[in-house]
């Protein structure tokens, strides 16, 4: 991987997860850094699950590799902010 395909992912990423966030009710505690390691996990696995049902390739933009990937993110922000609370919590 080159470092310009290094930054498009890291910029892909922190577009996904900060689309993941903002489908999410509330207000989530973690870090730019965090969310920008879901989305590009989650954009990454929303490729792939797109490529196995065949709707990764379509005219125009991929509207449905994109829906993939922002539920993904979203379900990703909320599974870490939920880890992170009951760290927090339970460090008390």
């Amino acid at each position: 991987m080159t470092v310009t395909g290094i930054f498009s992912a890291l910029i892909v990423g922190l577009i996904i997860g900060a689309l993941g966030r903002l489908v999410l009710p509330g207000r989530q505690k973690i870090g730019i850094l965090v969310t920008m390691g879901v989305g590009v996990v989650a954009a990454l696995i929303g490729t792939a699950i797109a490529r196995a049902t065949g709707v990764a390739d379509t005219n125009g933009i991929d509207w449905i590799e994109l829906a993939f990937q922002i539920v993904l993110a979203a379900l990703g922000v909320f599974l870490v902010a939920g880890l992170m609370r009951r760290r927090h919590h339970s460090a008390r």
